[in-house]
């Protein structure tokens, strides 16, 4: 459960690696010197890069900077996803003996991605195909057609910013407690009363030491991040056909109005208004 450090290799020959792993029933909470991007297709995922937590719908374009721990995007997932993953080296432009004036942009983007970037919008549909399109090219051409990628999300304005400072993994390896443990808890009691208390024991502090810790590492309180994870795993049950009341009570609300002024702020819509516009765009009459 503990932080861990992926070790990424990259076959002789190429620059860069891709891949679609699954790894929804594992907690990955892991860092790497490699510059990532991740484009994951699932109904409705968890985003947690550096102190950045939040929720992502249908999809998400992630690109991550060198040694910022982050969550496997698939983590709990419910139903059927696709992922891509692209890694590229810490050094893939400062190996050249003289910059490239070309690759201005994109070195700027990489800089940038010390924060986390996620993508939205008509960059992240068009990034999307050109990334599922890489897997079928060859040598050069994969090269050349994940520089474009690259170059579309330098010009591109329709992104955010995840964290407001470097939150590279040099804040967490000294941390003896364990992010994953924190996370187990909530998984298997977010249909409960939260008992924070519970968990502040389960990893050796107090109380108050625990929501201290917990809000320096992820910028939330500790209710916060758990109405949040129920919310999630709510927007799962609504598209399964369950009622808002059945879905509230499920995820471990006991008060269906408190649900759903919760739900309005975390999606800036009510629960049945959230489902009916998700059924609405993706079964257009």
């Amino acid at each position: 459960m503990k932080i861990q450090k992926e070790d990424v290799v990259i076959e002789p020959g190429h620059s860069f690696r891709i891949f679609s792993p699954s790894l929804r029933n594992y907690f990955y909470w892991h860092y790497h010197p490699e510059y990532e991007l991740i484009y994951i297709e699932g109904l409705a995922g968890i985003r947690h890069v550096g102190q950045h937590i939040s929720s992502f719908m249908e999809s998400d374009l992630v690109l991550i900077g060198p040694n910022i721990p982050h969550l496997n995007f698939d983590y709990g997932l419910m139903t059927d996803y696709h992922q891509i993953v692209v890694q590229v080296k810490e050094h893939f432009f400062k190996d050249q003996s003289e910059p490239i004036a070309e690759f201005t942009g994109i070195q700027q983007l990489f800089k940038r991605a010390t924060y986390g970037i996620s993508f939205s919008g008509e960059t992240k549909a068009k990034a999307a195909e050109m990334l599922k399109q890489i897997p079928k090219l060859d040598g050069f051409k994969r090269l050349l057609s994940l520089m474009e990628v690259f170059q579309l999300l330098s010009q591109s304005h329709e992104f955010e910013q995840l964290n407001q400072e470097d939150t590279s993994v040099k804040l967490y390896l000294n941390d003896k407690l364990r992010m994953g443990n924190i996370y187990n808890y909530i998984h298997q009691h977010y249909h409960e009363t939260a008992d924070v208390n519970a968990i502040a024991d389960k990893v050796g502090l107090s109380t108050a030491a625990f929501c201290r810790y917990f809000k320096r590492q992820t910028a939330m309180t500790f209710t916060d991040f758990v109405n949040q994870y129920r919310i999630n795993q709510a927007k799962t049950l609504l598209l399964q056909d369950n009622t808002v009341s059945e879905t509230c009570y499920s995820v471990g609300f006991q008060s269906l109005s408190y649900f759903n002024k919760l739900f309005k702020q975390s999606t800036g819509q009510g629960p049945l208004e959230f489902k009916k516009a998700f059924l609405k765009r993706n079964n257009p009459a």
